[in-house]
C-alpha cells in the first residue's frame, strides 16, 4: 500500500521581519533585515547586543488577556502562528474533525523567560515565590499541548525537541502521522523565545554569535569569507498539513506537496558539525529516498546557512556529496540574514519561505554575502531576489548535538 499524499494547505509566522505572509514575503524579496540593537534588556555587558526581536507582537491579537498569562513567550508565539495559519487554511476543527487532527511542534529550549524570572523569584522570596504555573509555563511540549487546547484538536500532539532541527524535525514527523493513517490533518511546526539574559549570555559565552554590534543588520553573513558567527532570532512557524483527498475535498488552497523527510545524526560533536558534510549529506540522501526524487530534479534549497564559520563549509560540502555536478546548478539560499536563527522555529519558518518560493517561482537573496568564501562556492543568489520556475525545493535544519533533517517540498498536481 502506498503512503498517503500530504500537502500544505496553511501557513502562519511570527517573526522579526513580519507576523504575516505578505509582511514576511516582502521583507525576505527585498532581502531587509530584522536584525536591531537589543531592547527587551540591558545587555551592554555581553559581548553580542543584537539580536533578530519580534516586533509588533501583541498575544492578546489571538488569545485571551488570561491564557496569555500562564503562557511563557515561546508558547504565545505558537499559539499566534497556528491561529494564522489555521486562518489561512481556512480550516474548520467541528466536532467531526477533532480526533483526526493533530499538533505537533519542536522547540530547543523552551520557555527560557519564565525559567529565568521564576529563579529570580525564588533567590528573592524562597520557595513561596514560585508560581504555581511554572512548570506548565516552562516545559518544551505546552506549545503542542496549548494549541491542542485553543483548537479542540485531539489527534497525536507531540513535541520534537533537537535543537536547531526541532522545527523541521517535527513537520517531518508530522508528515509521516498522515502519511501512516494516524490523522487527517496536523498543525506541525516550532517556536522559540530565548532573546533573554541566559539565552544570549551562553550563546555569548561559547563564542558562537556575531559581534559586529555596530552593524546590526549586516551582522549574519552566511557563505561570506566575513562572517563571524550567527545572530539570534525568535518567533515561530506553523503549516497545516493535510491528507490530499481531505484537502480537495473541503476545496483548499494548496500550496505545496510535501513528499520527502530525512533525518541523520553526525555522531561526531557537542556542537561542532562534521565539517565533511558526510551526516547531513545522509539526511538529504534519505529525504531525496523518501520522496522518490533524483537530484538532479531539485531545483531549490533553503539552507541552514547560519554564518558561522565550520556550518557554512559544512552545508557546501554535503550538498556537493549528494548532488554531485548538479550542485553547480542549484540555488542556495539563506533568510536567516533577514530572521536571525530562530532556534527551534528556524525550520519552520524556513519551510515555509521555500513553500512561497514553489508558490511564487522567485528566491529571495542571501543578503550581505559581499566577499564570498572560497570553500563557499555555490550559487547563493547573493544581493537580489532571482526569478526562476521551481519545481522542487528542499529545506533543511543542522541541529546541537549532530541532529540533521531534511524536508522536500514539490509543486502540487493531482
Amino acid at each position: 500500500m502506498l503512503p498517503r499524499r500530504v500537502v500544505i494547505s496553511g501557513l502562519g509566522m511570527i517573526t522579526p521581519i513580519g507576523n504575516n505572509k505578505q509582511d514576511f514575503w516582502d521583507h525576505l524579496l527585498h532581502g531587509h533585515s530584522g536584525v536591531t540593537t537589543i531592547d527587551r534588556f540591558d545587555a551592554s555587558a555581553f559581548v553580542t547586543r543584537i539580536a533578530a526581536q519580534v516586533k509588533d507582537f501583541d498575544p492578546q491579537d489571538y488569545i485571551s488577556r488570561t491564557e496569555a498569562r500562564r503562557m511563557d513567550l515561546f508558547v504565545q508565539y505558537a499559539c499566534a502562528a497556528a491561529r494564522i495559519a489555521v486562518e489561512d487554511a481556512r480550516l474548520s476543527i467541528d466536532q467531526t474533525e477533532r480526533s483526526k487532527t493533530g499538533v505537533w511542534v519542536g522547540s530547543g529550549i523552551g520557555g527560557l523567560e519564565t525559567f529565568e524570572k521564576q529563579h529570580a523569584s525564588l533567590l528573592k522570596k524562597g520557595a513561596a515565590g514560585i508560581n504555581p504555573f511554572f512548570v506548565p509555563m516552562y516545559i518544551a511540549n505546552m506549545a503542542a499541548g496549548q494549541i491542542s487546547i485553543m483548537l479542540g484538536a485531539q489527534g497525536p500532539s507531540g513535541c520534537t525537541i533537537t535543537a536547531c532541527a526541532s522545527g523541521t524535525n517535527s513537520i517531518g514527523e508530522a508528515f509521516h502521522l498522515i502519511q501512516n493513517g494516524k490523522a487527517e490533518v496536523m498543525v506541525a511546526g516550532g517556536t522559540e523565545a530565548s532573546i533573554t539574559p541566559m539565552g544570549i549570555g551562553g550563546f555569548c559565552a561559547m563564542k558562537a554569535m556575531s559581534t559586529r554590534n555596530m552593524e546590526p543588520q549586516k551582522a549574519c553573513r552566511p557563505f561570506d569569507l566575513d562572517r563571524d558567527g550567527f545572530v539570534m532570532g525568535e518567533g515561530a512557524g506553523m503549516v497545516i498539513l493535510e491528507e490530499m483527498s481531505h484537502a480537495l475535498k473541503r476545496g483548499a488552497t494548496i500550496y505545496a506537496e510535501l513528499v520527502g523527510y530525512g533525518a541523520s545524526s553526525d555522531a561526531h560533536h557537542m556542537v561542532q558539525p562534521d565539517s565533511t558534510g558526510h551526516g547531513a549529506a545522509m539526511a538529504f540522501k534519505m529525504a531525496l529516498d523518501d520522496a522518490g526524487i533524483d537530484p538532479w530534479e531539485v531545483d531549490y534549497i533553503n539552507a541552514h546557512g547560519t554564518g558561522t564559520t565550520l556550518n557554512d563549509i559544512t552545508e557546501t560540502n554535503a550538498i556537493k556529496e549528494v548532488f554531485a555536478t548538479h550542485s553547480n546548478h542549484l540555488l542556495v539560499t539563506s533568510t536567516k540574514p533577514s530572521t536571525g536563527h530562530m532556534l527551534g522555529a528556524a525550520g519552520a519558518v524556513e519551510l515555509i519561505a521555500a513553500t512561497l518560493v514553489l508558490d511564487k517561482d522567485i528566491v529571495p537573496p542571501t543578503i550581505n554575502l559581499d566577499t564570498p568564501d572560497p570553500a563557499c562556492d555555490l550559487d547563493y543568489v547573493p544581493g537580489q531576489a532571482r526569478k526562476k520556475s521551481i519545481n522542487i525545493a528542499i529545506s533543511d535544519s543542522l541541529g546541537f548535538g549532530g541532529h540533521n533533517a531534511v524536508l522536500i517540498i514539490r509543486k502540487f498536481a493531482e
